[in-house]
Parts: structure tokens; C-alpha cells; sequence
């Protein structure tokens, strides 16, 4: 199923191979608003929220809902606030518009540079999804795993640039939807009776008056886990902050804002956006069902209704799978060969990697095998439509803002496509060694891109698009102080980035900023990114009048005044 699914995406790519910039760029500025809806639903549902999210919400209860709330409601904002403007100034790239709207190649320059940061971070996150699911699925190792996607994301993203990434991506979408939803359904039956997993979530339990929270509440805090439905992120500032992080992160994600520049005119990158919310909406209602599924599966197989734990020799054959990925393990503390599943470092015996669960799910209900190839094609499709994105987000920025905007504004339409291609290569290569050798601060999460996106793009959009005053000196220290400020926070803190029981986490914020996570931080690094910018702009030179008149006029709908006009 896995190569099936690869043979589409190179049949895709091949079929949809770029001739020009602007098909590499923006695939041609023809893409239909509903396909370009669906692209953009799998450039933004990554191997995080395919692999990731669900697990995330299975071992932080209540409190993992922050992505929930901030990934959908950021989604909301960029559609309202950012797309149809943006599409309006008629640019390729996020870069610039800040360079053009900003009158200053530094300005420009500054933007590649927070782009290239948060974008390398995100990437990351992808690469190590592709890891994990080859390791367990075909049964090779991490690193020949991230070789073949690497391989498959090289064809397809270097041969089609935006057009044939937009047209595997509509078919990523598919699979991984498809991937994420029926074993979702087969699991909701077999523990509720109900084939809509939303309406699972809250329905009672097959053969019993409980409701299926109400078990899990209670499987977990019989073993001293905290209740699942009330479980929180530190406190509400914490929560808050989080959940406003992940929101304007999301908004200012340049692989997804570039997506609005495929569609033909303003009223179709409103429309797309709108029926991407539509497909996004299908997987983010049915993850809080899979999470708490899935960690009741876990916690029964684990720790049995009979009250005694599993023997360790008579584990499942799908623990004895995951055991050999290594994101499985047991350890034997007090010598009675069962496994003891508790929330407190000195007696647990059980490692799980939270990245584990939604594969591992149909596993361990049982469920045919060719539903668990699907979930395998569905998690490789999430992830490759992301990093495919990520990509094509660096190597244009890198080629069309610093080549041809910065160093060769002469450069021909043929070398530029060229310098597009092989930024996209050395992109792949770096993006490669990080997954092999994920950084420390990074290995865990893709929450900190979100942050560093919030901290530096999303204001300068913002502040471009709905203030005149804002000048270039503005915008640039804006920049620089909201992700250094971010980048130094999380450095400071990056030993913990995760904890999978926030009740055990004795030191929670004992020297953080009014107890925010590092995770959340990007937030208040956007505030100081404003605040500079506006402390800047009014002691330096005034915004020159044609730039003003710029701003107006993209803020200005098409056509408004003509009525009256006549």
C-alpha cells in the first residue's frame, strides 16, 4: 500500500512537472479553490497532527486540547486576516511582501532568515515522522527509512515545484484522511457501538451503562495518573498563552500562506481557505476520539480490568513489535516480570513514545492488516505533504528573495528556476541531517516552529498589512527582537520541552516567566515584536506616502466605491 501510494505521488509529479517560476512558485496562480482547499488541508495537517497531536492529547488529557484549539483557531485567523490580502499584493513569497511592503532589502532579508529558522524547525518534526513509521511498518531501520523519503519528497518536490506538490498533496490528502478516519471508526464500534468517533468520544461503553471518559477517568487514576478529563498545562496564563502561541504561529506559517497564491483571484483564496477548513475540520473533530481510544486501549492492555498487571512474557505480539522501533520499552525495576505502569519515575517500567500511539492503535484493537497499512501510507502522506511544503517555503525564499531579489535582481527566468531546483536539493540534504541528528531542543516538538513563527512573521504581516505607520526600521527590529527573544527563552529552558504528566512535574515554572512553558513562548515574543516596531517607527523616519497608499489599496476590497462612482 505504502509503495502504491509512492507510485502516485512520482506518477503525479511527473504528469505535473514545472516549466516556469511561476508554476514552481505558485503553480501557475490557476489552481481551482477546492483543490487548492485540500492541498493546502495536507500541507497544513502534518505528521504533528496525523502522528503526533492525538498522542500528545492521549497522555496530557484536557490539557493537550492547546492544539486543538490553537492549530484550528490559528487556521481561522490566517483565513480571515492574512490569506485574501496577501493574495491581493499578487507576490510568490512571504519575504516579499515584507521586502516590497517594508521598502528595504534588509527588511527582506531579515524575513528569509526567521523563515529559514522556523521552517528547518518544523521540517524536523516531519522527517522524524517519516522515520518512525518506515522503522515500524517496513521494518528498516530510522535512517534507511528517512533515505526513502527523502528519495520520494527529492522527485516529486524538485521535478514539480508548487504545481506537482499541489497535485500530490491533493492525493495525500486523501489517503491520510481516509488513513486517520476508518480505523478510527472500526475503534469507536468496537468500544461503543457508534460508527462517528466525535459521537463516541461521549457515548457509554458496548454492554455497559459507563460512559467511555468516565472509564478512562477512572483506569487512570486508579494507578495515580491525574484524571484525564480535568488534566491542565501548568495554569491558565500557561494554557493561554499556549493556545495564543500555537494560533498566531499557525497564521504565519509561510508554507501555507504561500498555498493562497495558487488560486486565480482574492475571492478564491477566501474560498479555498474556507474549504480547507472544511477537510482540516474532518481529522481535528475525530483526534480527541482517537486519543482518549487510544489510551484506554493502552492503560486495558497494560493494566487489565482483573486488577492485575501484564506479564511481560505474555505481552501482545503488537508490544513486542513496537519493542524492536525502540519507542516501546520495559523495564524490569522491582523483578516480578510484569510491567508496572505508574506516573512516578522511580517505580514506572513502561517507556512510550506519545509518537507511537495512532499507528500503533489499530494494532492494538486488533484490526485487519490492511487497515493498519493504511494508517502506515496515511502517516507517510501526512508527513511528506508537510516537509514538501516546508521545502518549497525555503528554496524559494532562498532563490527568488536572495538571488533574484537581493544579489541577481537580472538573473533570467531559466537560472532562476535552476537556483530554485538546487536550493530545493540542498534543502532536502540539510533537512535529512536533522533528522538523523535532531537537535536536543527540537527533538520532541514541532510546537516550538509554531512559536518561532509568532514571534517573527505573523506581526510583520500583521503590522504590514493593517498598519501605515509601521516603517522599515520598524519592522526590522521588530523582527529581530521577537525570535531572539523567543530563540534565547527557549535555549535557556530547552531541558524541558514535553512532560507526559503535568501533576508530576514538581519544579513546574520555578524560574520561567510567570510559569510559561518555553513551548508557549512565542506569544510573548510576538508582543515584544510589536512593541518594538511601534517604539521604532514613531522615533524614526515617517512611512513614505506610496507605501501608504500600497497598504490601502490592498486593504481595500476590489471594486469597493465603484457603484457609487457611477
Amino acid at each position: 500500500m505504502v509503495g502504491a501510494t509512492f507510485a502516485l505521488y512520482i506518477g503525479i509529479a511527473i504528469w505535473a512537472r514545472a516549466g516556469t517560476t511561476k508554476e514552481f512558485y505558485v503553480a501557475g496562480g490557476g489552481v481551482n479553490p477546492i483543490a487548492n482547499g485540500m492541498a493546502t488541508a495536507a500541507d497544513w495537517m502534518s505528521a504533528a497532527s496525523f502522528i503526533s497531536m492525538a498522542g500528545l492529547i492521549a497522555f496530557m488529557g484536557y490539557g493537550g486540547s492547546v492544539f486543538l484549539m490553537g492549530w484550528t483557531g490559528g487556521y481561522v485567523l490566517l483565513a480571515l486576516l492574512l490569506a485574501p490580502y496577501l493574495r491581493k499584493f499578487g507576490k510568490f513569497t512571504v519575504p516579499e511582501f515584507v521586502g516590497e511592503r517594508f521598502y528595504s532589502n534588509t527588511a527582506r532579508v531579515v524575513a528569509v532568515a526567521c523563515l529559514i529558522i522556523a521552517s528547518v524547525t518544523y521540517v524536523i518534526g516531519q522527517m522524524k515522522g517519516v522515520g518512525v513509521a518506515f522503522g515500524r511498518f517496513l521494518e528498516v531501520d530510522y535512517a534507511d527509512g528517512l533515505y526513502i523519503g527523502m528519495t520520494i519528497v527529492f522527485i516529486y518536490a524538485v521535478l514539480g515545484g508548487m504545481k506537482g506538490i499541489t497535485y500530490t498533496q491533493i492525493a495525500q490528502y486523501c489517503v491520510l484522511i481516509l488513513a486517520y478516519t476508518i480505523p478510527a471508526v472500526f475503534i469507536s464500534l468496537q468500544l461503543t457501538g457508534n460508527p462517528f468517533p466525535q459521537l463516541g468520544l461521549g457515548s457509554t461503553m458496548v454492554g455497559t451503562d459507563q460512559y467511555l471518559l468516565d472509564r478512562l477517568d477512572q483506569v487512570v487514576t486508579e494507578i495515580g495518573f491525574t484524571e484525564y478529563t480535568t488534566a491542565v498545562r501548568g495554569d491558565t496564563l500557561n494554557m493561554f498563552v499556549y493556545t495564543m502561541s500555537l494560533m498566531i504561529g499557525t497564521a504565519g506559517l509561510p508554507h501555507v500562506i504561500i498555498r493562497f497564491f495558487t488560486v486565480p483571484k482574492v475571492r478564491d483564496a477566501r474560498s479555498s481557505a474556507g474549504w480547507a477548513l472544511v477537510f482540516i475540520a474532518i481529522l481535528y473533530t475525530t483526534a480527541p476520539a482517537v486519543a482518549a481510544m487510544a489510551r484506554l486501549n493502552l492503560m486495558d492492555t497494560v493494566n487489565p480490568p482483573s486488577g492485575q498487571s501484564l506479564a511481560y512474557d505474555e505481552r501482545p505480539v503488537w508490544f513486542k513489535n513496537w519493542e524492536k522501533t525502540g519507542l516501546l520499552g520495559f523495564e524490569d525495576k522491582n523483578g516480578d516480570g510484569r510491567i508496572q505502569y505508574t506516573p512516578s519515575n522511580e517505580t514506572n517500567e513502561l517507556k512510550v513514545d506519545r509518537d507511537i500511539m495512532v499507528l500503533a492503535n489499530p494494532e492494538i484493537a486488533n484490526l485487519p492488516n490492511w487497515v493498519i497499512a493504511l494508517v502506515a501510507a496515511g502517516g507517510l502522506a501526512a508527513a511528506l505533504s508537510t516537509a514538501a511544503g516546508l521545502l518549497l517555503a525555503i528554496s524559494s525564499a532562498v532563490s527568488h528573495d536572495l538571488i533574484k531579489g537581493v544579489i541577481n535582481p537580472n538573473i533570467s527566468e531559466k537560472n532562476e528556476l535552476l537556483a530554485s531546483r538546487l536550493s530545493m536539493v540542498v534543502a532536502i540534504g540539510v533537512a535529512g541531517y536533522l533528522g538523523l541528528n535532531p537537535p536536543g531542543f527540537a527533538a520532541g516538538t514541532v510546537a516550538l516552529a509554531f512559536g518561532l513563527a509568532a514571534s517573527s512573521i505573523f506581526p510583520a504581516l500583521m503590522m504590514g498589512i493593517f498598519s501605515k505607520n509601521i516603517n522599515k526600521e520598524g519592522a526590522i527590529a521588530g523582527m529581530i527582537a521577537g525570535i531572539s527573544i523567543t530563540l534565547f527563552y527557549v535555549f535557556q529552558h530547552k531541558g524541558i520541552l514535553f512532560v507526559s504528566d503535568w501533576k508530576y512535574l514538581e519544579s513546574w515554572g520555578s524560574n520561567w516567566f510567570f510559569g510559561i512553558e518555553p513551548n508557549a513562548f512565542g506569544a510573548i515574543g510576538a508582543v515584544f515584536n510589536f512593541a518594538v516596531a511601534f517604539g521604532v517607527s514613531k522615533v524614526t523616519g515617517e512611512t513614505p506616502q506610496e507605501v501608504k497608499d500600497l497598504v490601502e489599496h490592498v486593504r481595500v476590497p476590489a471594486g469597493a466605491g465603484e457603484a457609487g462612482a457611477h
